[in-house]
């Protein structure tokens, strides 16, 4: 793997830590403005969690880490165990900003072990913690990139879903990240983005993040999938996940689901590219896992005008399951799990 050449198809940054604040890409109103919201504590992390302002689980894990440290401005505390106490009400309100993606708790469980272990230096220890999690983030979606890549042939078309790039991670990205390796190593020729209804992920951010790096995107409307597959232009779907059950069930953006379906009766392959942070062993399978809904009032507008009749229900689910049948393989930072079940996801945790 040659970083440099992944070098010239990398350089958006969804955060930045400055020492005095967490400042965050506002991808809200992203493409036509470019411009960062500066959080100055753990609760303005969470709001900015909760309101999309960051987004993509990954980049949700890594802000939230930076939240703990926020919140420790206000802690006075002689020792780690003095200090958890004092910051969980904080970490609590951190951890249910987005209860569906696992590398929310994920993040927090970390930051919580350091403070366990921590004497005086509680704080040092914290803010290493966390910058350990961005930098490992990086790494990892790197490796992944590589990884994912090498499973498509050369000159092969992709299509993708939402938005798993830099925005979504602290640079690279998860499937994205592939799309940028594959490109990188001559073996994606064609990329199509869905514009990702009803947040438009994918029409603002995704071909957005890719025209910046040089990559040409083709857009497509979410109903123009099936008719994209049939015509024989993409070999891959690559999406990322928001976790990963223990039977390899997976949770991703609202309309995955029904891409692995097409896909499959296509002959189209489907890839799951995730850090391994994504995978949740305590959860057997996707029926379990809790799918946040959202405003139904998003569904019933665009840019703040209303664009659906008064008096219209809407129902506004952010995520789905796709089942593990579906999905030819899972990439994470340790290797690939081709055609994933209990046993084969077990035999991955396990090492």
């Amino acid at each position: 793997m040659n970083t440099l050449d992944y070098d010239r198809y990398d350089h958006v940054r969804p955060l930045r830590w400055t020492s005095e604040a967490l400042e965050l890409l506002d991808q809200r109103a992203l493409p036509f403005v470019v411009t960062t919201v500066a959080c100055r504590s753990s609760d303005a992390v969470a709001v900015a969690i909760r309101d999309l302002i960051v987004r993509g689980a990954p980049a949700i894990g890594i802000a939230a880490a930076w939240g703990a440290v926020l919140a420790t401005r206000d802690v006075q505390a002689g020792s780690g165990a003095e200090a958890a106490q004092a910051l969980e009400p904080a970490l609590e309100r951190l951890n249910a900003a987005r209860p569906t993606a696992v590398n929310l708790a994920w993040a927090l469980a970390r930051m919580r072990a350091v403070l366990g272990g921590a004497g005086a230096d509680w704080r040092q220890r914290l803010e290493r913690e966390a910058r350990a999690i961005e930098v490992e983030d990086l790494s990892a979606n790197r490796a992944m990139g590589h990884l994912g890549a090498g499973l498509i042939s050369p000159g092969s078309g992709v299509l993708t879903h939402c938005n798993t790039g830099s925005l979504a991670t602290s640079g690279f990205g998860t499937a994205l990240g592939v799309i940028r390796a594959g490109v990188a190593e001559g073996r994606i020729q064609r990329v199509f983005a869905t514009e990702t209804r009803p947040w438009n992920q994918g029409a603002r951010l995704t071909v957005w993040e890719l025209q910046q790096d040089g990559i040409d995107a083709t857009l497509i409307a979410d109903s123009a999938a099936a008719h994209l597959m049939q015509t024989g232009q993409v070999q891959w779907v690559v999406v990322g996940a928001d976790r990963i059950c223990a039977n390899g069930d997976v949770a991703n953006k609202i309309g995955t689901c029904q891409l692995a379906i097409v896909a499959r009766h296509c002959g189209v392959k489907f890839m799951v590219v995730a850090p391994a942070s994504t995978v949740d062993m305590a959860t057997a399978e996707g029926a379990l896992i809790e799918i946040e809904e959202r405003d139904p009032a998003e569904l019933l507008s665009a840019r703040g005008e209303r664009t659906v009749a008064a008096g219209v229900r809407a129902w506004n689910p952010v995520f789905d399951v796709t089942p593990h049948g579906l999905i030819d393989a899972i990439v994470t930072e340790n290797g690939v799990l081709a055609r994933p079940d209990a046993a084969r996801m077990r035999a991955l945790a396990d090492g």
